[in-house]
């Protein structure tokens, strides 16, 4: 490692000087100072290089700088820099239509949003409208974004101080290993969940509820893969009723589960699919919503109340076409199946079975959690000093890690090869080792 060069030097200083850190209390605050980025690595202005195993905000599934994908936005943006969204331009079309090749059976439209926060908040505009009800309901462990609705859709305590949204329901969702109603198997999990939630929309009165609201895989709240037939078990609750389904796939979808969007793997179809992230990488900001064709068609002859100046942007829809482009030239996505099955998830279950700071291992494709606890038994979670070290472990290894409560999210781009896994996986060792040392 050296010192700053002059650019990095002046890049911390603006950033100091200058710059309001999101979720931060903005004092303390001493951010790695970033030169450049390739593939899964990523490149600092003090010499070093760090694999990255955070995907930045689990969004990078393609890897930074993917040629075709900067190339695509360099051709774009001599062609056509911005235009309103009133106008029909070859780009917006083309991504609509690179994303509806993997939609189900059903989804013929899209609606383009500046962000996956914007993507959920018009989702719930538009069940709202579509059922002339008001009532949300979402996790108590979810995220969904930082704007108006979303951040009071959202569960965890970023919702509390920025409740000014109405309408909107918490229920407890299925997490088997810190189970809210005492179950001790996976269908035990989804059958105890789901009466619960049935109880909540019959208090709630069903009538009253627009849409369900759910990350297909909680991201940020704990990377939770729901037990098998919960999801179809809350898609049989919502035709009860006549509630819509929205399914939040801004970090799951994409190639993130090794699918190219997580419901896949869940015999179910949602109403309204959100999206951003991984539909291109985020080289450009850009989500949507999916919108399924009858919920599509009560638009036909009445105005939708909702709009954005950037929406479908022209330099985020040539990444977006050629991100899908390249993800399914290059099989991507299969890459981050076959390395979540074969490779980073069995690497990870024997750093579980390997190290007693370690209390449950779970995840999909190239979307891992390791829950780390202070005691086995009790099932304590691993505190505030104790999850600082491991940060801070991961980085002297040259590791660039998403740490989240007591939880090392393991979420490298789809593109990770096996021996960039290996890397991660020892770095991960040595740092669990220190910690079992420490406890």
């Amino acid at each position: 490692m050296t010192a700053l060069d002059a650019d990095g030097r002046l890049a911390l200083e603006l950033d100091r000087a200058h710059v309001f850190h999101s979720w931060s209390a903005q004092g303390a605050l001493h951010p790695l100072v970033v030169d450049g980025a390739s593939g899964c690595e990523v490149h600092l202005a003090d010499g070093r290089t760090m694999l990255d195993f955070s995907s930045q905000l689990v969004n990078t599934n393609i890897g930074h700088q993917h040629p075709r994908v900067t190339a695509a936005i360099a051709e774009q943006a001599s062609r056509l820099a911005t235009i309103a969204p009133a106008h029909a331009v070859l780009p917006r079309g083309r991504a609509a239509e690179a994303i509806l090749r993997h939609a189900p059976e059903g989804f013929s439209k899209v609606f383009f949003t500046n962000a996956g926060a914007d993507a959920n908040e018009n989702a719930i505009r538009m069940a709202r409208l579509a059922t002339g009800r008001d009532k949300i309901l979402s996790f108590y462990r979810s995220y969904h974004g930082n704007t108006g609705a979303a951040v009071v859709a959202t569960g965890d305590w970023r919702r509390v101080p920025n409740e000014y949204a109405r309408g909107h329901v918490h229920f407890f969702g299925p997490y088997l290993y810190r189970s809210e109603f005492w179950a001790a198997t996976p269908e035990q999990e989804t059958e105890r969940a789901l009466h619960h939630l049935e109880r909540v929309i019959v208090s709630e009165g069903a009538s009253s509820i627009a849409a369900i609201l759910l990350e297909t895989v909680v991201g940020t709240g704990g990377v939770l893969v729901p037990p098998p037939g919960y999801l179809a078990g809350v898609r049989a609750l919502a035709d009860r009723h006549g509630i819509l389904l929205i399914l939040d796939e801004v970090m799951a979808g994409f190639g993130r589960t090794g699918s190219w969007f997580a419901f896949e793997q869940h015999d179910v179809v949602p109403d309204l699919v959100t999206f951003a992230k991984g539909v291109n990488s985020g080289y450009v900001p850009a989500g949507g919503v999916l919108i399924s064709d009858p919920v599509a068609a009560v638009f036909d002859d009445r105005v939708f109340p909702g709009g954005l100046t950037y929406s479908g942007h022209p330099l985020a829809m040539a990444a977006i076409v050629a991100t899908i482009e390249a993800m399914e030239d290059e099989k991507v996505v299969e890459n981050a199946a076959r390395v979540g099955a074969d490779v980073l998830g069995p690497g990870l279950r024997a750093l579980g079975d390997a190290h007693p700071s370690v209390g449950e291992v779970r995840g999909t494709g190239v979307f891992w959690a390791v829950e780390l606890v202070a005691d086995r038994a009790t099932r304590e979670p691993v505190g505030a000093t104790g999850m600082a070290a491991v940060k801070a472990g991961l980085l002297d290894r040259g590791l660039l890690p998403f740490v989240q409560d007591n939880r090392i999210h393991v979420v490298p781009p789809c593109v990770v090869s096996d021996a960039q896994v290996a890397t991660a996986l020892a770095a991960y060792d040595a740092v669990l080792t220190e910690l079992d040392a420490r406890l």
